[in-house]
């Protein structure tokens, strides 16, 4: 009788254990029942009590219920908002309807970040401030706040924010490329401001010492961050090796240069291990010198900057098509192309007639526009008669 009573507290416990979404792993069979003896069954049955017996908050639910936010959906999500004692539905939405939000944005919002109603009015209020000076003007305000609302209801960082606009307001970056920052690349504002000063001033003198003109620093540093932000994330130290790393591998200053302003500072989010890999894997691909390889770089950056696992895949889809090696090695900037968008413009060029294998790889290359141009062009070529029929025939 006591195996029976054992065997059926085994199986109900462990399909209440199995049903719970909170649940420790399961016990074993051979300790479930010691565990029953000496009392710790009743710390692992109280473990999952203790996550059920929480008690949504009433009022919380109500009032965004009256908003039309989708409950359920914040259950799934991020059910321990509702948990909470404090929240300030009714004065986010009032603040969010002031900007100039209808009904089915603010419920679009809250909904995205249910966070949001446990900021309080005095931190919304700062932050829409904060916003509001980089935006044209509350429409796009209320916009943007829809696309990333998460971005905008981070007020941890307030005053790092703050500091950091006014700083980029200074180094001369216009409040539609910050009012981008904000939504694209959050996490800049969120360190101290001298982290992001001590960045931009190694840039700098990386510039000048790379021969740039002190009258031209501004723009290209201007261009730089506003095409890739994240810079900013890296170190001054890290920024640094890989600067030296592209010098020890006999760049002159003014190819580093080049291809600083070709990646728009994306080498800084490599590595010099990842860059010198990927250097490997080519000339052992393209059987050339150092001096060969440093110019096929220089053609086609991406070799540079894709990994070996992402070159290797692109190699394989060209040679696949039937092109060769030395193809490649003539056009190697086709490497900075997708697998896919390879195969979708050969398979193009092959309903005009356009033979890849014997043709130039140059007519695959280029961004969609330009290929669409390449495409008309060769298409009217084909349809071009051979004669003119109005021609006089003498």
């Amino acid at each position: 009788m006591l195996r029976g009573i054992r065997n059926s507290t085994t199986h109900v416990f462990t399909l209440s254990l199995a049903r719970s979404q909170h649940c420790k792993p399961l016990l074993t069979l051979s300790s479930l029942w010691n565990n029953i003896k000496d009392g710790s069954f009743l710390q692992h049955s109280s473990y999952t009590t203790d996550i059920i017996s929480k008690v949504e908050n009433k009022r919380t639910v109500e009032n965004l219920y009256r908003l039309s936010v989708d409950i359920k959906k914040i259950r799934r999500l991020k059910e321990w908002v509702l948990f909470q004692d404090a929240a300030y539905v009714k004065e986010t939405a009032n603040t969010l309807r002031e900007m100039g939000a209808d009904k089915t944005a603010i419920a679009n919002i809250l909904e995205r970040c249910p966070e949001a109603i446990l900021r309080t009015p005095a931190e919304i209020n700062s932050q829409r401030d904060l916003w509001q000076s980089v935006c044209q003007n509350e429409k796009q305000l209320v916009k943007l706040i829809e696309q990333f609302p998460e971005s905008f209801f981070t007020v941890e960082h307030h005053e790092n924010q703050k500091s950091n606009v006014q700083f980029f307001q200074e180094l001369g970056l216009k409040n539609n490329i910050i009012s981008r920052f904000f939504t694209s690349a959050p996490d800049i504002f969120y360190k101290p401001v001298e982290k992001n000063k001590h960045v931009v001033e190694t840039l700098q003198r990386m510039y000048l010492n790379l021969g740039g003109s002190n009258a031209n620093m501004k723009i290209w540093l201007l261009k730089l961050l506003s095409q890739n932000p994240f810079i900013l994330l890296n170190s001054a130290t890290a920024v640094q090796e890989n600067l030296e790393f592209l010098q020890k591998n006999d760049f002159t200053d003014s190819e580093v240069l080049q291809l600083l302003s070709r990646l728009k500072g994306f080498i800084f989010n490599l590595s010099p291990n990842t860059m010198q890999k990927s250097m490997f894997f080519s000339k052992d691909v393209f059987k050339c010198s150092d001096q060969e390889l440093k110019e096929l770089v220089l053609k086609c950056p991406a070799l540079l900057y894709n990994s070996v696992p992402i070159l290797e895949e692109r190699l394989k889809g060209l040679l696949k098509e039937g092109i060769s090696v030395d193809q490649i090695k003539e056009t190697p900037m086709v490497l900075e192309l997708t697998t896919q968008i390879v195969q979708y413009r050969i398979k193009k060029l092959s309903a005009l007639g356009y033979n890849i294998k014997n043709g130039n790889l140059e007519n695959l290359n280029g961004t969609k526009r330009d290929f669409e141009a390449t495409y008309c062009r060769i298409q009217a070529k084909r349809e071009r008669p051979m004669f003119n029929p109005v021609a006089p025939l003498d």
